[in-house]
């Protein structure tokens, strides 16, 4: 799929592409971090038909939606392509002291040298949690960085 960048001078970039039955969708991505997820008319491909307004988050969202599954995969296809990068799956116990805690607490990167990147919930794919991302028993948190940083990282999650 070819995607389309073109800057708009004074509001941001806009990406735009055609899905196979010629559809013409697209995203323009303000510098104020406001997205618009933009349908194109079939037969104007100048023309917009439909505009809607997406703040940073609710974009995240979207895209998370729309690739939920895919983030496991990509990570495990990163990991066969970075010799000595290891990607762990790291389950949230009912007694693991980060249950309720928000991710910050655990200060993974800064003491493991290894990142949290995705969190799964009730199978549901949350990519790239926020700080601020608030862990429950059962949740399972997926983990990048060295065999040693990411079995560091899984020490945190079970003992603090």
């Amino acid at each position: 799929m070819d995607v389309e960048r073109t800057s708009l001078p004074g509001i941001g970039l806009r990406h735009v592409f055609t899905t196979e039955r010629g559809r013409q969708l697209g995203v323009v991505s303000h510098r104020t971090g406001r997205r618009d997820l933009v349908v194109y008319d079939k037969d104007d491909p100048d023309t917009c038909v439909v505009s809607v307004a997406l703040t940073g988050e609710e974009a995240n969202g979207l895209a998370e939606l729309l690739d939920s599954d895919r983030v496991v995969e990509r990570l495990a296809e990163l990991h066969r392509q970075v010799e000595g990068l290891v990607t762990e799956q790291l389950p949230i116990a009912a007694g693991s002291p980060f249950a309720g805690r928000p991710l910050a607490a655990t200060q993974a990167r800064t003491r493991t040298g290894a990142s949290i990147v995705a969190v799964v919930r009730a199978g549901n794919v949350i990519a790239s949690p926020r700080p601020d991302f608030v862990f429950a028993a059962g949740d399972i948190v997926v983990a990048v960085g060295t065999g040693e940083g990411t079995a560091a990282v899984a020490d945190i999650l079970a003992s603090g």
